[in-house]
């Protein structure tokens, strides 16, 4: 059971979960406080970061497709 907790599957689906967390606390940021620049830019990024780990994990889990 302890295996299923850490599993790069398990992890993929937590990186998607964060990534629709920030997705959506960015939209309510621009909707409640368009003038905070510095906090939407810092959320970006770290969505960013987010999308090309998870972009990096299922390229890990995926096998290659045949020529």
């Amino acid at each position: 059971m302890d295996e299923n907790l850490h599993s790069p599957q398990r992890r993929l689906i937590e990186l998607r979960m964060e990534h629709a967390d920030l997705d959506d606390l960015i939209d309510r940021n621009v909707l409640d406080r368009p003038a905070d620049d510095l906090t939407l830019r810092r959320l970006k990024k770290r969505r960013l970061a987010l999308r090309d780990q998870i972009a990096r994990l299922e390229s890990e889990l995926e096998p290659p497709e045949p020529a």
